[in-house]
């Protein structure tokens, strides 16, 4: 029976938490002592004196090691100790542990090597939760019982569509150890890409490996084609296997198969339908290049699962098995003989025999099979094999009514590669946003599953997929801190789950986070400002302006200033909507405890301000957005644009139009590289025809009011387009803006035009070049 939760910055909560009278103090000198002579009590010592010394420049006194009953020989004179029991007889489930804090000293106890680091973790926790933590440092006295709620809690990066370095890998590893998670699942091969050396196969890396990139990015300064990509050597996947291994984590890798295969079949096409080698994709999205299903195919497919085996010792093995679009199947006189021949009903049966036959050989290597939603779709699942759900939910009850075990991953809450929020300097990332709180308040068991195959229900995982997430520092945005409300979930109770009581504690999560060199989001408390004419009617020059500001969840004081210097905890708290003279600078943050909990957001509100609209502000369903990143340059920061890649259209909503004379549209020019349309062999045709952005009044009906050529030749990344407006305007109209050629229904072009920002000029903004 849980207890409820004492407030401590601890993410995730544990189980249970019983106060105790008086408190603990920390020093330089107190002395770590591992009881039992076992080497797993010494090792999370050591690796507890190791967070120590991260975290305060500090080495706690040489590990001393003891057997049972011999510790208090081991221990300095009148010192007080922290000590490490490993006990193989304690009643605590598997990696669960029991720290305990008393005056006179701290004792971590488990049963296995997991659950003593995970006390480890917990006390390092309690010991860096200060906004700037220090030794000596004071703990409460407490008792701490704790154990995971699911025993798969896990995380997926997909490094197949954008590599990334050894060292960040084990950053994250560092992390997800941190945070109790114990499973990191590598997605490994996709279509735009082949990640992992396979010495059998050398063309899967000297081919598969890389791919010229859509657009300006694929165009070296010597105007040939430009490269990209890489792969892991198996020795650095060893060692990526060893080094989260030495922190309880367990690397699951995912050879996708049959779809998902075009980088594979880039550099081995005689082992797909087709016969046919495809270049490894540019385009995101799903492609119809799929795995023969020959004797011959199963050979190559087999050899390269035999080097998986050698490299990763886990027990699962990911086959992928989603989006495997079958119109090479359909079209292929062979494999529909081996359909006929195997008596099966259609191209989806087959893939449920393919899978069966891939699940019978892991079993023979003593390796058990897991995949995607889509591989219980033609059929029942092959015996021990295990499901992980990220669509068809209902897809969990089926098959852990069936026997079979389940991991949760519904892409609705657990794909961080969504955005965090609509913010308009936010990163590249996927359609709707997936803010921290829908995150957290989710429930991972669906409700559908009965209570008799809940226990079915082995895990919970978040996915990182990359396909916009090209450099380091985005993919440490995206994760964290959701990554850090996936893991409580996974972890902990769920009748523990508290949103308004989790703020505070990932408050000082981003703390030790951001200490750690990790580039955590703030956009769960970055305040964020808005601005419109304080008189509706003032014409196209207010002299002031009606401001409201705000932040995603609520959280904190927003204290804010009007001139320029950045906010304290001392400045002007936020109450209600301000009226403020134009111009005027107006800085705002979010504070708790006295101390900011973000960056700063600094905005110049000025009569052109109140007439400029984002794209956030002007696409007419924003969550349908997907927020791209332009092509150039070629390494490091690029611009980015929140734009529906399918019905790319903006709408300013009753737009003020009283002394306006041009509208000053800014606009990108970003890769068209999304497959739509699975069933073509080959890229459509490209459209060449000139591109005109066009203006319509209250729909897109009938012919535009004004258009204007897009110069893509613009030396800028950003293409400012200027539009007149007909003699005569004013008050408010609907402005309608599309760019000629970019309808989804239309032939393709080679660049997505879209709208970064929209200006409403006087005629004198007009002629000075404001």
């Amino acid at each position: 029976m849980s207890t409820p939760p004492i407030p401590l910055s601890l993410i995730p909560q544990p189980a249970q938490v019983e106060r105790g009278e008086g408190q603990f103090t920390l020093t330089a000198q107190t002395a770590l002592i591992a009881i039992g002579g076992k080497p797993h009590t010494a090792k999370a010592a050591a690796q507890f004196a190791a967070m120590v010394e991260e975290s305060f420049g500090q080495k706690l006194p040489q590990l001393v090691e003891a057997a049972d009953g011999a510790e208090a020989a081991a221990a300095p004179a009148a010192a007080r100790v922290i000590r490490f029991r490993f006990d193989e007889g304690a009643e605590l489930p598997r990696e669960g542990y029991v720290l305990e804090i008393t005056p006179s000293g701290v004792s971590i106890r488990a049963g296995d090597a997991a659950g003593l680091f995970y006390g480890a973790v917990t006390l390092w926790q309690l010991l860096t939760a200060a906004p700037e933590p220090a030794l000596p440092a004071t703990l409460p006295a407490l008792r701490i019982t704790d154990s995971p709620r699911f025993k798969w809690r896990g995380f997926m990066l997909d490094s197949a569509r954008h590599m990334q370095p050894v060292e960040q890998i084990k950053r994250l590893i560092d992390q997800a150890a941190r945070h109790k998670l114990n499973t990191f699942h590598w997605h490994l091969t996709d279509d735009q890409g082949w990640r992992l050396e396979i010495k059998r196969y050398p063309k899967l890396t000297e081919v598969g490996a890389w791919r010229i990139p859509a657009g300006k990015a694929g165009i070296g300064p010597d105007g040939q084609p430009l490269r990209y990509g890489g792969f892991y050597t198996q020795a650095e996947a060893r060692d990526i296997v060893a080094y989260a291994a030495e922190r309880h984590i367990t690397v699951v890798p995912e050879f996708d198969m049959p779809g998902h295969a075009r980088a594979a079949l880039a550099a081995y096409p005689e082992f797909g339908p087709t016969g046919q080698a495809p270049e490894v994709s540019p385009d995101w999205g799903i492609h119809p290049y799929i795995f023969d299903v020959t004797d011959e195919a199963f050979a190559f497919l087999e050899n390269i699962l035999r080097e998986f085996f050698d490299i990763f010792p886990s027990r699962y093995i990911h086959i992928g098995g989603d989006e495997a679009v079958k119109h090479h199947w359909k079209n292929s006189p062979k494999v529909q003989e081996k359909i006929r021949a195997l008596g099966l009903a259609d191209e989806n049966a087959l893939q449920s025999w393919f899978v069966r036959r891939v699940a019978r050989f892991l079993a023979a290597n003593e390796r058990q099979l897991i995949g995607w939603t889509e591989i219980i779709d033609g059929g029942p699942l092959p015996e021990g094999a295990s499901l992980m759900v990220w669509y068809k939910l209902e897809s969990a009850a089926v098959a852990a009514e069936a026997g079979h075990d389940v991991v949760m991953t519904p892409s609705a809450y657990t794909y961080l590669n969504c955005a965090q929020s609509f913010a308009h300097a936010a990163p590249p990332g996927h359609d709707w946003p997936t803010t921290l709180q829908v995150v957290y308040e989710h429930e991972p068991i669906p409700e559908d599953v009965p209570a008799s195959a809940a226990h079915r229900i082995i895990g919970y995982q978040a996915n990182l997929w990359t396909e916009h997430i090209r450099i380091p520092q985005h993919v440490e945005h995206m994760l964290y801190p959701r990554l850090s409300a996936i893991a409580e979930n996974a972890w902990s109770p769920a009748a523990l789950r508290d949103w308004r009581g989790f703020l505070p504690r990932i408050v000082a999560q981003l703390r030790r986070l951001h200490r750690t060199g990790i580039a955590a989001a703030d956009s769960a408390f970055a305040a964020q400002i808005d601005a419109e004419p304080a008189d509706a009617d003032a014409g196209p020059n207010p002299s002031a302006a009606q401001v409201r500001l705000w932040s995603q969840t609520g959280f904190g004081e927003l204290r804010y200033t009007t001139d320029g210097s950045e906010p304290r905890a001392d400045s002007p708290r936020y109450t209600e909507p301000l009226t403020l003279a134009l111009p005027v600078t107006i800085t705002v943050n979010a504070f708790f405890e006295g101390r900011p909990i973000a960056k700063p957001h600094r905005a110049v509100v000025d009569a052109l301000a109140l007439r400029t609209r984002t794209a956030e502000q002007l696409l007419p369903q924003p969550e349908s957005g997907r927020r791209l990143e332009d092509d150039e340059p070629l390494e490091g920061e690029r611009l980015t644009v929140l734009v529906n890649i399918v019905t790319p259209r903006w709408v300013w909503k009753q737009a003020p139009l009283d002394g306006i004379r041009s509208l000053r549209v800014e606009a990108l020019d970003v890769p068209y590289n999304f497959a739509f349309a699975p069933e073509h062999e080959q890229p459509l045709q490209r459209a060449t025809e000139p591109v005109y952005l066009q203006l319509y009044f209250g729909g897109f009906e009938g012919e535009p009011v004004a258009q204007a050529l897009v110069d893509p030749a613009l030396p800028t990344p950003i293409k400012t387009v200027t539009l007149p407006l007909p003699e005569g305007l004013s008050g408010r109209h609907d402005l309608h803006l599309k760019f000629t050629g970019d309808e989804f229904t239309e032939l393709p072009r080679e660049t997505l035009w879209a709208i970064k920002r929209l200006q409403l000029l006087t005629a004198e903004e007009a002629r000075n070049g404001q």
